[in-house]
């Protein structure tokens, strides 16, 4: 602790022993300092805060552009483009010297450094531009950084009302070309198909319309199978009843001639109903006729058995039933066996068929989706015509800036002014360092590791001490210049600052 005392007081001497270098390099340091400072430009920051309200349950339901967060955002990372800034630039003073496009990238590079657009929040921005040109006033640095960020705002205005509407308008345009394009596409595959069909009927649908129609045959003839099988058992339980049925009744009497009377009345009333010889109820009743007429004219004292007549009656529907079965049946085999034949014997043909009619549905589709795409989008661009669910609210509007933002020019001031001091202190302790004087008794003995006996004051006569005190005025006038230099300085910065509007 005594050694760093000691070094403290050593630089304390030397800074007085040699007072008058500390106080000109302070001076030098100072000045050049000062005037550094004063060739930083000012530069004035403004801002301003957006609010954009998203609450539209139609535009959530159309998924129109304005209305998503995601568009927002990709407007708030192009809004600091270098389309958008050169924009700025073009519109403000900014691009008054401006004459070529190497001038315009170098200004649109410097602004894109002093333009940020943030999100504070999901639905609120803020712009902030920095301007600090060293050929504008400051006054004319703070109007143009407001005038930065209002032209900001008004792209960003542009870009989601009337820049979306453009876009929607556009974008009608593009799909109506597009859907014409696939119409025309669309009637051509239709025609192929069209002549493809005629040519080959049997292969309309390509080998999977075949191969449907084999496994529909299939199951069909499954289901004819099932239903011959059951109609071949009921005629059998129809014939055995018939073998244990007799045919006539023995009893007295002309009952035969009535029965048959009775049979020939019911098939007239079937004639006078409109059926046919060939319905199956009167075919059977035309074979029970026949039978009692058979049976009146050779067994005498009997009459026919009705239950024998209605078992030949059922039979006969039951045989009928079993014929169209078969019929059917024999009409599916046939069908099936040409499906297969064609699927078999024509494979060249049957791809081709697939292939016309996979590629007419998937122009369909293409179709279909871009007439869909085209409906909505011109819904969307009624929306927007008549009813914008973009809500764009200015929080706090573009004002001029009163004080730059940047540089801090008081503190500058002050830091050069000690930079200043300090250089000075520094040349003179470094000055006795390279002369090998000692400022303290201390520092001798430390050096020489010799005892000092005692120091000797300095005595001066009375001219000198008039002359140091001369000195001594015109050091003190010096430093409270250097002093005042610097209060001028700041009361001029203040004052600059006051005169900004």
């Amino acid at each position: 602790m005594n050694e760093v005392f000691e070094e403290l007081r050593a630089l304390a001497w030397s800074a007085w022993h040699r007072r008058w270098l500390v106080l000109a390099v302070a001076w030098g340091v100072c000045v050049l300092g000062w005037l550094a400072v004063a060739m930083i430009p000012n530069k004035y920051e403004s801002s301003a805060r957006i609010y954009v309200q998203l609450d539209d349950v139609l535009t959530d339901q159309l998924k129109i552009a304005n209305g998503g967060k995601d568009e927002i955002e990709r407007v708030r990372k192009t809004l600091a483009g270098a389309v958008n800034l050169e924009k700025v630039i073009r519109s403000t003073d900014l691009g008054k010297e401006i004459t070529s496009q190497r001038q315009m990238d170098r200004a649109v590079q410097s602004l894109s450094e002093d333009v940020k657009v943030v999100s504070q929040e999901d639905n609120l921005f803020t712009i902030t531009a920095t301007v600090g040109k060293g050929n504008l006033s400051d006054a004319e640095n703070a109007k143009l950084s407001r005038d930065v960020v209002q032209k900001l705002l008004d792209i960003f205005r542009e870009e989601n009302i009337a820049g979306n509407r453009g876009e929607v308008a556009d974008t009608l345009v593009f799909l109506d070309q597009q859907l014409d394009a696939r119409k025309a596409e669309l009637d051509a595959a239709e025609q192929k198909m069209s002549r493809f069909e005629a040519e080959h009927p049997e292969l309309i649908g390509g080998s999977s319309a075949i191969s449907g129609r084999i496994a529909a045959t299939q199951t069909e003839l499954r289901g004819v199978d099932a239903d011959l099988a059951a109609a071949q058992s009921s005629l059998a339980a129809i014939n055995g009843q018939l073998a244990s049925t007799p045919r006539t009744l023995a009893i007295g009497g002309d009952g035969g001639g009535s029965a048959l009377a009775q049979a020939q009345g019911q098939l007239a009333a079937m004639q006078a109903r409109g059926l046919t010889d060939s319905h199956p109820d009167v075919i059977a009743i035309k074979k029970q006729i026949a039978l009692l007429a058979r049976a009146g004219g050779g067994a005498a004292g009997g009459m026919p058995n009705p239950a024998y007549s209605s078992l030949l009656a059922t039979k006969a529907e039951r045989e009928a039933a079993v014929q169209a079965l078969l019929s059917r049946k024999a009409a599916l085999q046939s069908e099936m066996s040409r499906a297969m034949a064609d699927q078999s014997t024509e494979p060249a043909v049957s791809a081709e068929a697939t292939r016309i009619s996979r590629d007419y549905d998937v122009l369909k589709k293409k179709y279909d989706d871009l007439l869909q795409n085209r409906e909505e989008m011109r819904l969307r661009g009624q929306v927007e015509s008549e009813r914008s669910s973009f809500k764009f609210d200015v929080v706090d509007p573009p004002t001029t800036p009163r004080k730059p933002a940047s540089p801090n020019r008081p503190l500058l001031l002050f830091a050069v002014l000690i930079v200043g001091i300090g250089a000075g202190v520094g040349a003179a302790f470094a000055l006795g360092q390279l002369r090998s004087t000692f400022a303290t008794a201390h520092g001798l003995e430390r050096a020489l590791d010799l005892p000092v006996v005692g120091t000797i004051s300095e005595s001066l006569s009375d001219g000198a001490r008039k002359l140091r005190a001369k000195r001594m005025k015109l050091f003190y006038a010096g430093s409270a210049s250097l002093a005042g230099l610097f209060v001028v300085l700041l009361a001029t910065e203040f004052l600059q600052r006051g005169m900004v509007a």
